[in-house]
């Protein structure tokens, strides 16, 4: 029997993991949120503890990092390697809607919510966000703790690095990577490599000064 869930982070990222995750058949157990908000509730769930009692759960219960990330991914980083410090597992979650190819593969804490899709021989990471509707083609990858924000296509045989995040209704041209740590702004198009760290917007993309 899989064990239910506990979501660190009880913000709207949280609420549409939920989702995704009561489309999926797990149960959740609870969330971790801030101390002053233990006893309020996320979509009819309690807030039962904060980050200071991931250990407490580790026994009985799987996790997923449900804080969102834009342009700043040091949160959710913390958290996931807090879970791994204790000795806790993240779990992945694949709502109903999302198609994940038995020829692709996802790490631990990754999240597939509503319409996505990650085709064959696509290589995803951990704790990866892929947002409503976004698509990772054939034979991309995409690295940890990477955020493929809403309506994103990243295409065949493109790479993302770790702790990126690819914009709302962005396009990587196939074949195309980003390096670590990019930030690629809502409806861009990449269509040449993005070979540095920081912001990338426009159509087509370029790199902020």
């Amino acid at each position: 029997m899989e064990k239910e869930l506990i979501l660190i982070g009880g913000g709207g990222h949280c609420r549409s993991v939920i989702e995704a995750v009561e489309s999926s058949g797990r149960k959740i157990r609870g969330i971790l949120d801030l101390p002053e908000l233990i006893g309020t509730e996320v979509s009819g769930y309690p807030v039962i503890g904060s980050d200071d009692d991931i250990s407490g759960f580790v026994d009985d219960c799987e996790f997923i990092v449900t804080i969102g990330s834009i342009e700043n991914s040091v949160p959710r980083q913390k958290l996931h390697r807090r879970v791994k410090d204790a000795g806790g597992i993240l779990a992945t979650v694949v709502a109903s809607t999302a198609f994940l190819s038995p020829r692709a593969s996802i790490g631990a804490g990754t999240v597939l919510l509503h319409q996505s899709v990650v085709n064959s021989a696509a290589k995803v990471g951990e704790s990866v966000i892929v947002n409503t509707g976004a698509i990772i083609e054939h034979d991309a990858s995409v690295g940890d703790l990477t955020h493929v924000s809403t309506g994103a296509k990243v295409n065949g045989a493109c790479s993302v690095g770790a702790r990126c995040f690819v914009g709302s209704g962005a396009v990587m041209v196939q074949g195309t990577s980003i390096c670590d740590d990019v930030f690629l702004g809502a409806g861009s198009l990449l269509a040449k490599d993005a070979v540095l760290p920081g912001t990338y917007v426009g159509f087509p993309a370029r790199k902020l000064k």
